[in-house]
């Protein structure tokens, strides 16, 4: 068998994967395996402006098409730069594999040029990394690294990739499968489990499906939705859930915990049976744990074991994939073959409150005039995109306004920062759905500080041609922390207040972008049509309601139905 370097065998790795699109910086210690790229050219590469951004990229191509994303760096700083990323990633069970350059195996240790363990600084915040000490072992390393960044829960793997490792020699041995002693990720359910969820299910008055991230991972939207409807159960989900379920379904009861609806979280306080489904219970959900869900039977469902039982007590745990769980749990209600009237009769009280609570405490704001209400701006974008685009956001209010008002109908078209909370997140990410779905629309809606946390990428974008839209809500503040601020700390805005601020119309114009500003409730709209109509990228700034809050919000260590309305 002909022997290959170890820079051809990442190459022909990234090959068999089906890898078309790679985001990177490049730089000395990863040099050749960039001069094997570029000689061989069947690999799209994305040329970022910093490695924070290949990451985030690698993470919104990974989020929007399903597959693994993959980025790359040199070492030293182009390592560490990376994670970030890896950690927003990781939180949020992303498969990606992180490709960095590292200093010869003779010098590691010795403080080199441009040095550092980033198999150990990554090693929280990873699923698995390698450092390659042998181009022999490469092969094996590379299969495993998109295995176990795809299979079970997903996640980040980081190879290290010493620079004589690069240009080594061996026998290219690609194994057709992997199975690791320590790894056996659980698909497939105990059957008696799910026996045992669905007659605890078929008894409850007051159930609720608490849907999370995992249903978009696995793909089970369809059999979420098809469960809830077949036995009439309301559906909530978490913001990594959102899409999962249909925004603007009648059992929907939309976002739960800290910035979720009234009804949401009242409908889990007051139920007696919760469905959770690829969500883990966090703090963000749950809220004063001791009140959580106090009247509750709880049936966990989640492919990673080490998550059930970490927060809440559960009375039905089941490990295994969610969309093959869901499918067994419908096969029993086939099977049964009870009528959709029984289930509509035994639950029609419970549905008949959730309604009460939906019409009393609506998701609303009040208008001004004269002034722009965010609120009013996410509205209008649902409604001039018929929520078919592809959101990404940044983080803070931005984020929690788009979650509360934009009905995201269809899967894997919102990609956010959840469990990790990353600010800069948003345009990388939206370029690197743009890059999976040239065809698509792909907005951006972030805030003022956030967007200037990644603003560089915007010559990513433009140079890639990307139509990327991105909607600016500018408030001159650090909008969240300003509103915690607000009250629970007297309204003492230390450090969140900005006196300068670009304009970020001729910022876009700078880029040879499109820029458009509204400033006047009556502009809102003529600018997203602008914006949206425009040919390639585009930025569209409104000037919204300076101390303009993001509500329902649960106080931090409060219970969930303690929540602040207005």
């Amino acid at each position: 068998m002909a022997k290959m370097t170890g820079k051809e065998m990442v190459l022909e790795a990234l090959k068999r994967e089906g890898v078309d699109v790679i985001f990177g910086f490049p730089g000395g210690a990863i040099i050749d395996v960039y001069d094997t790229l570029e000689k061989d050219g069947t690999i799209k590469h994305v040329l970022v402006r910093h490695e924070q951004g290949a990451a985030h990229a690698a993470d919104g191509y990974a989020r929007a098409s399903g597959k693994v994303g993959v980025c790359i760096a040199t070492s030293g700083p182009g390592a560490t730069n990376t994670v970030t990323g890896i950690a927003t990633a990781y939180l949020d069970s992303i498969p990606m594999v992180i490709f960095t350059g590292q200093v010869p195996t003779a010098l590691i240790g010795n403080d080199a040029f441009q040095e550092v363990d980033i198999v150990g600084i990554t090693r929280p915040c990873t699923k698995h990394n390698y450092l390659v000490k042998d181009v022999k072992d490469l092969p094996r390393i590379l299969k495993e690294a998109f295995y176990v960044a795809r299979s079970g829960r997903p996640g980040p793997v980081l190879i290290d990739l010493p620079k004589d490792v690069q240009n080594g020699k061996a026998e290219f041995v690609y194994p057709q499968e992997i199975k690791l002693r320590s790894y056996n990720p659980v698909i497939e359910p105990h059957g008696k489990q799910v026996e045992r969820a669905y007659r605890l299910i078929e008894k409850a008055k007051r159930p609720v499906i608490y849907a999370g991230g995992g249903i978009i991972i696995s793909n089970a939207d369809a059999e979420l939705r098809a469960l809830a409807q077949a036995m009439h159960i309301p559906v909530t989900m978490t913001l990594m859930g959102l899409g999962g379920f249909p925004g603007s379904h009648d059992l929907s009861l939309g976002m739960l915990g800290m910035h979720g609806t009234y009804c949401a979280n009242m409908a889990m306080a007051n139920s007696d049976v919760i469905i959770a489904v690829g969500a883990r219970f966090d703090d963000r959900v749950t809220g004063k744990i001791e009140a959580f869900a106090p009247l509750a039977k709880i049936i966990h469902v989640d492919i990673d074991p080490t998550s059930i039982q970490k927060n809440v007590k559960v009375d039905v745990p089941i490990v295994g994939d969610c969309k093959r769980i869901l499918k067994r749990l419908l096969d029993i209600v086939k099977d049964v073959g009870r009528p959709d009237e029984a289930w509509i009769d035994q639950h029609k009280a419970w549905l008949e409150q959730l309604d009460t609570w939906k019409k009393r405490h609506p998701l609303t704001y009040k208008m001004e005039p004269g002034v722009i209400k965010p609120q009013n701006v996410i509205e209008r974008l649902y409604e001039m995109t018929k929520g078919r685009a592809i959101i990404t956001t940044e983080v803070g209010q931005n984020q929690m306004w788009t979650a509360q008002f934009y009905k995201f109908d269809h899967t894997r078209t919102l990609l956010t920062s959840g469990g990790l909370g990353t600010m800069g997140y948003g345009l990388p990410a939206a370029i690197g759905a743009q890059m999976a779905f040239p065809d698509k629309l792909v907005v951006d809606v972030a805030g003022d500080g956030s967007i200037q946390m990644n603003i560089q990428e915007l010559a990513t974008a433009m140079e890639q041609c990307l139509p990327v839209k991105i909607v600016i809500l500018n408030n001159q503040f650090l909008g969240m922390v300003r509103q915690w601020q607000e009250l629970f700390y007297d309204r003492c805005y230390a450090s969140t207040e900005f006196t300068m601020t670009p304009d970020f119309v001729k910022l876009a114009e700078a880029y040879g972008a499109k820029g458009f500003r509204a400033t006047r409730p009556e502009e809102i709209d003529d600018v997203l049509s602008k914006g949206l109509e425009a040919k390639g990228l585009a930025i569209m700034e409104f000037a919204i309601a300076r101390e303009e809050g993001v509500f329902p919000m649960v106080p931090a260590g409060k219970a969930t139905t303690e929540m602040l309305l207005v």
